[in-house]
């Protein structure tokens, strides 16, 4: 089973939890007493009122994903000296510092934040100070200053592997997952790892199980979509490096933020240096635990296909021997979502489909709004879908699920071509600002 831990997750919560969870069951509460049905070994207690503490906290550890209590205890006292939390870390407002300033506008944080105008900031600042990669590594490392790096790694060697900077990073995430324009960013990661930098350098993103390393840096993209998380401009030349340096090809956050969009050239990469053999496990060792197995991990991107309708996915996933026989099949995938391409949206058309239909929440021109991809908005458009539906999750429209995403140019043809749909998403977008809610993937 996965591990599936709150954000910033506390071992004093969780034993505040398991002695709540201890108290409803012997008040026989019916959702106590099913929780403790599903994760106990031993099923419901046959008497309620003589459950223990203990029993309660092999319940919640359980629930999480953990073999035990002492498994938890364990995993988390591991995870505190790795866990980070850009939100709280984040020096914008209340630093004027530009040592600090700069590296953490410039860099993906995977919050609400990440979008181009912060990275725009960051080089406004860099103008006004470019002096800093001089004097400060992890600006250097933003940048990709070789020359500012050799000079900070020459006078301490200690300098390539230091936690600095804003979020406490390695310099070698700063350089992967910076989104300002950088000098070399290929040769300042080689310089670090010459130097000594780990390949499988990363934090646990508020403490969750599963590592943002530096190939998830790399890969970018997530929940939020490719226009406020891109991919690193350089993505693969990074990706290779690393991979050739011993990282760990089993990434599970990159995966994740990677199986939303259609293209496959990540996967590609990964399954060339071994995706779903055993490797190094590195961030299972130094966590106790990985956050999935490989298994686990394999099975959540082949799931993923297919209940999105992502046959070539499937596909690639197959020819390497990693869709098992007989694995489920996930949701049927109405055939308007698997239509890729005009021509096929076209067809789906013709043959009579339900170009409306909602799939995970979303209908197909949400997903394309998310996508930022034009081409697809102009054919489902022509074919009468109706482009101001609402999703079932925001209660938004096609054209807020493009401005959430940055998908300037597919919000650009929205507001051009459906007058109603941009008055309807300006609506909603007041609304969801009122209620402090974003759009987009969730």
């Amino acid at each position: 089973m996965a591990l599936s831990l709150p954000g910033n997750p506390d071992l004093e919560h969780l034993r505040r939890a398991a002695r709540s969870l201890q108290r409803a069951v012997r008040d026989g509460d019916a959702r106590a007493l099913a929780l403790v049905a599903a994760h106990d070994p031993h099923g419901a207690p046959d008497e309620p009122r003589r459950f223990t503490l203990a029993a309660a906290q092999l319940v919640v550890a359980r629930s999480h994903g953990f073999a035990s209590w002492p498994r938890l205890a364990a995993h988390l006292a591991a995870a505190a000296r790795l866990s980070r939390d850009p939100v709280v870390l984040d020096p914008v407002g209340s630093s004027h510092d530009p040592a600090l300033l700069v590296p953490a506008l410039a860099c993906l944080t995977y919050t609400d934040r990440d979008e181009p105008a912060r990275w725009a900031r960051a080089v406004e600042l860099l103008a006004a100070h470019p002096d800093l990669p001089r004097t400060d590594v992890a600006v250097a490392a933003t940048v990709g200053d070789v020359a500012a790096l050799r000079a900070h790694v020459s006078a301490d060697r200690a300098a390539a592997v230091r936690e600095v900077g804003p979020f406490r990073w390695a310099p070698l995430l700063y350089v992967v997952y910076s989104r300002v324009p950088q000098q070399d960013p290929v040769a300042a990661a080689s310089l670090l790892l010459d130097a000594g930098a780990d390949p499988d350098s990363g934090y646990l993103w508020q403490g969750l199980a599963s590592p943002f390393t530096a190939l998830t840096g790399v890969f970018g993209e997530g929940e939020a979509g490719p226009g406020r998380q891109p991919r690193h401009p350089r993505w693969r030349e990074l990706a290779e490096l690393l991979l050739d340096r011993g990282a760990d090809p089993n990434d599970r956050q990159a995966l994740y933020n990677r199986m939303f969009g259609r293209d496959d050239s990540h996967l590609e990469l990964l399954l060339d240096h071994g995706l779903g053999r055993p490797a190094s496990e590195v961030w299972g060792q130094r966590l106790t635990t990985p956050g999935e197995t490989v298994a686990e991990m394999l099975d959540r991107q082949v799931r993923w296909a297919r209940d999105h309708g992502l046959d070539d996915r499937l596909a690639l996933l197959a020819r390497h021997g990693l869709v098992p026989d007989g694995s489920p099949s996930g949701q049927p995938v109405p055939t308007i979502h698997r239509a890729r391409t005009p021509d096929a949206v076209r067809a789906a058309a013709t043959a009579g489909a339900d170009l409306d239909a909602v799939h995970d929440g979303r209908t197909a021109a949400h997903q394309a709004a998310f996508l930022g991809d034009v081409a697809l908005l102009g054919a489902l458009l022509d074919a009468g879908a109706d482009l101001g539906a609402v999703d079932a999750v925001h209660g938004t429209t096609p054209l807020s699920w493009a401005r959430w995403a940055r998908q300037d140019a597919a919000a650009a043809w929205l507001e051009a071509h459906v007058a109603d749909v941009a008055d309807a998403a300006d609506a909603a977008d007041a609304a969801e600002q009122d209620a402090g809610r974003p759009h987009g993937q969730g």
